[in-house]
């Protein structure tokens, strides 16, 4: 009787552990580098990079190149944004043309070089045949904004109307990040 209330207890226990609830969509795994404190806000623009590969140095260029592309994208939808607003707001017969002239100068400055990026976080994992590294970048919205401005004082395309409209963006954009 007793070898029986063992056995009893036994399969008991074992059925327990078989019932438990699993989630449809699977466990939840947290990555390096998630939370508001990698996300971007008023100030900043911060994305996360990641990539694997057999060799180290080749998934960190990977998941650098990963998250400076996912900035780039962030710094372009603001820009269309701002100069959307712009159009709206503005009773300026020539304001699609400058809002025109502003997004390619944004588009310039992205192909050339994103400015003042930092990098506020690098993580690397090992599984024994792959490297995964995880890389979060930043970029300050105010010194980009500054180095747009530069930028479109040089551009010898860009009429004095236009640069002063353009100028007058991006001041906006960068007390924005300033306060």
């Amino acid at each position: 009787m007793r070898s029986f209330a063992i056995f009893f207890g036994l399969v008991l226990a074992l059925s327990m552990v078989g019932c438990k609830s699993k989630s449809p969509a699977g466990e939840r795994v947290r990555t390096p580098f998630s939370g508001s404190k990698y996300e971007s806000n008023n100030r900043f623009f911060r994305a996360v990079g990641q990539a694997s590969s057999g060799r180290e140095n080749i998934a960190r260029s990977r998941a650098e190149i990963d998250a400076k592309g996912r900035l780039a994208s962030q710094v372009e939808t603001n820009i269309r944004r701002v100069a959307d607003d712009y159009i709206a707001e503005t009773q300026n017969a020539n304001a699609s043309d400058i809002a025109e002239k502003f997004q390619s100068l944004t588009r310039e400055v992205m192909d050339t070089e994103l400015q003042d990026i930092r990098m506020i976080g690098e993580e690397k994992f090992y599984n024994g045949e792959q490297f995964t590294v995880y890389v979060a970048l930043e970029i300050r919205k105010s010194a980009m904004f500054r180095f747009m401005r530069q930028r479109a004082r040089t551009d010898a395309r860009i009429d004095k109307m236009t640069l002063k409209a353009i100028e007058d963006i991006l001041d906006a954009e960068i007390k924005k990040a300033d306060d």
